[in-house]
Formats: structure tokens, C-alpha cells, sequence
């Protein structure tokens, strides 16, 4: 692809990204209805598709209100910082053999420094808030995350000792004969909890904890500011599930059906699941959620390392 092609093709994954984030919002309301056994949106034109356009309007209205004692630049920089690097770690993601903006030998790592640079916008929003709900939130989240992203970090090792490539398009090849789901199952159970964590997905959106810190990390915010909270947390729910059909998925390898396409219907099926998890499990409490992570998913990362190294060995020798 062209320097020219590459940057088009960046403006439209923006877009696209952006415009996927806005139709989940009224997606994940109407799939959990149906899953329920209610309505959900139906109003506003067909099947109240028209929803989202009614809660932009609504959110574009509103008054930009800046608390009078927050820290005023840090407040208004914290929600376009998760947009911002959920939106940089697309840069990587390989949506066919010569359809991704770079093929970078470190692209796993790219995606991975990513994700962690969004800890900071949920932080610095709790911070310049100066509100102690807030300040609780912001501490909360940075701990589950931090936490978290050792496990996902580790839950992939596997399969780049497989691969033997930090590089998404080799992962991606060397999953030909064999999606590493089968032999990377433990890697992918742990990638796909620390996921959910990351992204602040329900049952783990313990940061935003309405029903005991009002709204978490972001109760002072309002309007296009709460809104680029939300279309981060969307964003970064559509990158960790092309990662996981990238990694485990096999991309988009597939018969019959272009790649892309491929690439897309696997996505759509993780996101799925995702959202259905929503109203599957209940929320835990945050002490049993930092135990999950350190006395479960640790040890769960470091078992499927070591036996894939010897594995890995063993067929080398």
C-alpha cells in the first residue's frame, strides 16, 4: 500500500472505529433486550436505530460544565487520552494479508503499550476532578489495570513462542494448520478475563462502581466529556476482540469468503459475547476481583508459559 492509500486508509478506520463505537452503544442495548426477553430501544425509526443519533444531539447540547475546582487542563485531557491510544493500538491490527496501516516486528508490544497508557486517562480524570468519589475511582482503576495488564502481558507469551514473531501478520500466518485457541486455551481464558478488566466491561467495571462511588473516575464529568469516556471504553472493547480473533482466531484466515469478511465476522462474535457476559454474571466485589487476578490468573499466565516452553523445546529437540 502507498504512503497516500495509508493514510486514507487510517482516516477511514478512524471513522469506521468511531461510527462502530457509536452503533454498539445502541447494539449492545437492543442484543441484551432480546437476551431479556424486553424491547430495549425501539422509538426513535426502525428497530430505534435513530437512538444514537438522538443521544449525540443530546450529549453535543449539553453544557460543557467544568467543576470550579478541578484542575482545569488535566480535566479536560483525560478523556481524549484513552480515546487516543485506543485508537492508536488499531494501528497494528492486521485486518487481511495487505489490508493494516503498519506491520510492525514489535506490533503485540505496540498494542500492548497502548493499552496501558489508557490507565492514565481514567487516573487523571479521578485526580483533577478533586472529588473524593472520583479520586477513589481514579485509584481503583489504576490498580486493576496495572494488575491486570501483568496478566495479559504474560497470557501471550505463548503465543509468540509458537509463532516466534512479535508481529501480528506472522502470528497471524502461523495459524494455517492450527488456531492457537486449542493449544494456547489456558493464554486466551486469561487474556479474555484480563480483557474484560482492561476495558472496564461489566462484570469488572468496578472503577465506574455506581452503586457505591456514584460514578467512579468520571462523576464530575458531563456532556462530549463523559461522552469521549464512553466511546474510549467502546473503542478499547472493539481492539482487545480483534486481538483476540488476531491471536487466537486465526484473523483472518477462513474458506470461501474474502478475508476481510472473515476478519469481521469473528470480530462481531466476540463482541457478542462480550456484551451477553454483561447480564451473565454479577458483579464481584473489588477485594474478590484483586484476588482473581493475583492468586488465579498469575499462576494460570506463568502454567501455560512454562508448558508451552517446554513443549516448544521438546518439538525443537
Amino acid at each position: 500500500m502507498s504512503e497516500l492509500g495509508t493514510i486514507a486508509f487510517g482516516l477511514i478506520l478512524i471513522g469506521g472505529a468511531v461510527g462502530g463505537a457509536a452503533f454498539l452503544t445502541w447494539f449492545e442495548r437492543r442484543l441484551l433486550g432480546i437476551w431479556q426477553d424486553r424491547l430495549g430501544p425501539n422509538r426513535l425509526g426502525p428497530f430505534g436505530v435513530l437512538q444514537v443519533l438522538a443521544d449525540m444531539l443530546k450529549l453535543l447540547t449539553k453544557d460543557d460544565w467544568v467543576p470550579p475546582f478541578a484542575d482545569k487542563v488535566v480535566f479536560v485531557f483525560a478523556p481524549t487520552a484513552i480515546v487516543v491510544a485506543m485508537l492508536l493500538g488499531f494501528a497494528v491490527v492486521p485486518f487481511s494479508p495487505d489490508l493494516y496501516i503498519i506491520d510492525l516486528n514489535i506490533g503485540l508490544l505496540f498494542f500492548l503499550a497502548m493499552t496501558s497508557l489508557a490507565v492514565y486517562s481514567v487516573l487523571l480524570g479521578g485526580l483533577a476532578s478533586n472529588n473524593k468519589y472520583a479520586l477513589l475511582g481514579g485509584l481503583r482503576s489504576a490498580a486493576q489495570m496495572v494488575s491486570y495488564e501483568v496478566f495479559m502481558g504474560l497470557s501471550l507469551m505463548g503465543v509468540v513462542m509458537l509463532s516466534g514473531s512479535f508481529s501480528l501478520l506472522d502470528i497471524v500466518n502461523a495459524q494455517k494448520d492450527l488456531w492457537f485457541f486449542i493449544p494456547q486455551f489456558l493464554g486466551l481464558y486469561v487474556f479474555l478475563i484480563a480483557g474484560i478488566a482492561e476495558s472496564h466491561r461489566l462484570p469488572f467495571d468496578l472503577p465506574e462502581a455506581e452503586h457505591e462511588l456514584t460514578a467512579g473516575f468520571h462523576t464530575e464529568y458531563g456532556g462530549m466529556k463523559f461522552a469521549m469516556f464512553m466511546l474510549g471504553e467502546y473503542l478499547g472493547l472493539m481492539l482487545i476482540s480483534c486481538m483476540i480473533v488476531t491471536l487466537f482466531f486465526g484473523g483472518w484466515l477462513g474458506p470461501w469468503l474474502p478475508p476481510v469478511v472473515w476478519f469481521f465476522l469473528k470480530v462481531f462474535a466476540v463482541i457478542c459475547f462480550f456484551i451477553l457476559l454483561r447480564c451473565a454474571i454479577p458483579r464481584p466485589r473489588y477485594d474478590q476481583l484483586m484476588s482473581l487476578g493475583w492468586k488465579y490468573m498469575l499462576p494460570l499466565a506463568l502454567l501455560n508459559l512454562l508448558v508451552t516452553g517446554a513443549v516448544v523445546l521438546m518439538m525443537e529437540g
